[in-house]
């Protein structure tokens, strides 16, 4: 058997949910191959090479791919998929928009988000908004999965390089143009990464108060967060979000100000290794799952707060 892992990155950086998926393609088999599909993407290529334990990384390195839009990769994965018995991508935006349509021009079913894998054919998944665990067995010659980065330890990077093959098949699907990119700037880390997030909730009551959250973020290196109910209020932006339908985390430390607990944002959460809540209803659902919580008004807690770690 041989596994192929799709790298996510931006033509500069490999992105860790990468190094996290190549872990989970070594659970499946010892031959794991990476393949990078960009342009001008040399750094990206010399850090996907350096991944533990991996055989080959295939380039595919044109203009095309610049922008790597799923209707152009897809067809050209599919283009190598017959050298391999597994294609894995991480669940993250990028995964869940191009594998299910590499399943689909492969007509085979697509295993979303595993968690853990208990053989070539045998994986689990969350169900139910993370209340319960589904194990599934896949038949399909060619397995196509997404996997949740934060349930996979990240793969280190080693001084000696693996063999890099260049790919000339180029896909160009002329019915999809690239438009723009528009990200959020923030010097804090990224969500997917971060080893400390604060995350606020409607609790906040507006856009300008999550400056509150950002004051502490900057004091402990954390990323900012928010609940679904922030995001549609206007109050963060849509990258912000953790929850069943936004971002999966699994940090060292979470503190989650003003949220409820609802279950969506629980199962985006809920694997925090340190869960702190800061809620002024006693009875919020966010307690329960807490390892540590404080009954208070944010906005006196949150200034006295930052002023302790200032000091």
């Amino acid at each position: 058997m041989r596994v192929l892992v799709v790298a996510e990155h931006d033509n500069h950086n490999l992105k860790a949910e990468t190094l996290a998926t190549v872990t989970a393609a070594l659970q499946v088999a010892s031959a794991v191959d990476v393949v990078v599909l960009g342009a001008d993407c040399a750094t990206v290529v010399d850090a996907a090479a350096k991944i533990d334990s991996i055989s080959e990384v295939l380039l595919v390195d044109n203009p095309v791919y610049q922008h790597p839009l799923a209707e152009n990769c897809a067809p050209l994965l599919v283009t190598l998929a017959g050298s391999y018995s597994h294609l894995l991508a991480s669940s993250s935006t990028f995964g869940k928009n191009l594998m299910p349509r590499v399943a689909a021009l492969l007509d085979v079913s697509q295993l979303s988000d595993i968690v853990e894998i208990i053989s070539e054919n045998t994986f689990v998944r969350p169900i139910y908004a993370g209340n319960a665990l589904a194990t599934l067995k896949a038949l399909d010659p060619i397995k196509v999965i997404t996997v949740r980065a934060s349930a996979f330890a990240l793969a280190v990077l080693t001084n000696a390089a693996a063999p890099v093959r260049k790919i000339e098949c180029v896909i160009d699907n002329s019915q999809s143009v690239f438009i723009r990119h528009e990200l959020t700037q923030s010097s804090h880390p990224q969500l997917g990464t971060a080893r400390i997030i604060i995350s606020g909730g409607r609790g906040l009551q507006s856009a300008e108060n999550f400056t509150l959250l950002e004051k502490i973020a900057s004091r402990l290196n954390a990323a900012v967060g928010a609940s679904r109910a922030a995001v549609d209020a206007g109050f963060a932006p849509n990258d912000s979000q953790i929850g069943q339908t936004g971002k999966i985390v699994a940090p060292d430390l979470y503190i989650a100000v003003g949220i409820s607990g609802a279950i969506q944002h629980v199962a985006g959460m809920k694997d925090s290794k340190v869960i702190v809540a800061i809620n002024n209803d006693a009875d919020a659902p966010i307690f329960d799952i807490a390892d540590y919580g404080l009954v208070a008004d944010l906005f006196t807690v949150l200034p006295e707060l930052e002023r302790a770690l200032a000091e």
